[in-house]
């Protein structure tokens, strides 16, 4: 079946991440993000996938090529960024107008067999069940369990079925995208969804296991997800006085030195250098070409390509962006004394992550000092820097994910690096 991944918006919420490259393309295990859905997408039945992008659309295209296992790509540019519904009309040109498409979420994560059964038929919409659904598109169903439309963030929601941003329109819908712009000025595909329950009965599709991935901490958990089912497999250099305990992968052209403890599920990707006399645990990302270097320890943390932690150091729970070079000594917090959830600040507000332990989030080219400390949720812009010594206990990207002049509060409860 034909189908759309929109992968054309930018993730203000995950800056400064995203500050040079897309959402979809953060790294998630051994690929991009969106690469996890499209492969979902083509062992689920896609027999063609047309990417919609925009923000660094170059990156997504260079990735891909004209194919994802034997699947024909094709690009469809959404210029400006209006919508959901907006982007699969930029992809209009693409499909043919006489038969169902397929619309995916480029920066989800959905199970492949719950993936093929959404694509065993038309018309029907993927949903998931959550604790809370107050914060999502919720669905509302009638008494057989048809899905007869969506709800957005209601203050009592209709039921714990949140709408999964999967969907598998008829043909009819092509002429249904030519939507009014809703109350926050988006064309927004619910209301093709919605048209959709008007004129047909609507399967509500249950995912075993979904991931919307809008906010740093579910990267790390995105991360856990995929690291999480690795083979392991050895085909870099490891030492023979190297310590590799369950599902870890050297990837070819990767180093492993003496004295070196990973305790899977651990990728150390091409290019990588870990040790010598380092410890790696967790569910940890070791992008290609970064550097763990003598006495580090890194625990569930992503280690973006060309990030640099030299030597005598503690990550975890944390985000570092490319090329990130840490001084010796350098140590972050990931735990509050208090024992409660580590709390972010995103577009102004301080947001609870959910975890318990979380550290930091870094920009692609920071650089910290000698001796630096990082507390429990901070951010550092792109290219900023710490001085030696210095301990970084607020934000540095002011409410609105710009600048790194500002001082905001993150949680200063006498934060601690984890010791368990």
């Amino acid at each position: 079946m034909q189908t759309v991944i929109l992968a054309a918006g930018r993730g203000t919420r995950m800056r400064p991440l995203t500050d040079r490259r897309p959402k979809p393309m953060l790294p998630v295990a051994d690929r991009p993000l969106v690469a996890h859905t499209a492969d979902a997408a083509v062992e689920a039945g896609a027999t063609d996938i047309t990417l919609v992008v925009g923000y660094e659309a170059d990156d997504v295209r260079d990735y891909f090529g004209d194919e994802r296992a034997g699947v024909p790509v094709e690009f469809a540019v959404q210029s400006e960024q209006r919508g959901t519904a907006d982007a699969v009309r930029a992809a209009a040109p693409h499909l043919d107008p006489d038969e169902p498409f397929v619309v995916l979420n480029g920066d989800a994560l959905y199970d492949v067999p719950s993936l093929s059964t959404l694509y065993e038929g038309t018309p029907a919409v993927g949903s998931f069940r959550v604790d809370d659904p107050s914060s999502y598109g919720v669905l509302d169903t009638d008494d057989e369990g048809f899905v007869t439309g969506v709800v957005e963030k209601p203050e009592h929601p209709p039921s714990d079925l949140v709408n999964a941003g999967a969907y598998v329109f008829p043909a009819e819908a092509h002429g249904w995208l030519d939507v009014d712009e809703s109350d926050r000025g988006e064309l927004e595909l619910t209301d093709v969804l919605a048209a959709t329950c008007e004129a047909y009965d609507v399967r509500g599709v249950a995912f075993d296991r979904w991931l919307d991935v809008g906010r740093p901490w579910e990267l790390l958990e995105a991360n856990e997800w995929k690291l999480g089912e690795l083979e392991p497999r050895i085909d870099g250099d490891v030492s023979e006085r190297a310590e590799l305990d369950g599902p870890v992968v050297v990837e070819e052209g990767a180093t492993v030195r003496s004295g070196v403890v990973i305790e899977g599920p651990v990728l150390v990707r091409s290019g990588a250098t870990v040790g010598p006399n380092a410890y790696v645990r967790g569910h940890t990302l070791v992008g290609e070409n970064a550097k763990v270097g003598h006495a580090v320890e890194v625990k569930n943390s992503v280690l973006m390509e060309g990030a640099t932690v030299g030597h005598l150091s503690y990550v975890g729970d944390s985000l570092l962006g490319r090329d990130v070079n840490f001084g010796a000594g350098t140590k972050v917090a990931n735990l509050r004394h208090d024992g409660e959830p580590v709390r972010q600040m995103l577009k102004g507000e301080l947001v609870s992550s959910g975890r318990r332990k979380y550290g930091v989030v870094l920009g692609d080219g920071v650089k910290t000092g000698i001796n630096a400390s990082l507390n429990a949720g901070v951010r550092i812009p792109t290219g900023g820097t710490v001085k030696p010594g210095e301990s970084v206990l607020y934000d540095r990207i002011d409410g609105d994910g710009d600048g790194d002049g500002a001082s905001v509060e993150t949680d200063g409860d006498s934060p601690t690096a984890d010791d368990d």
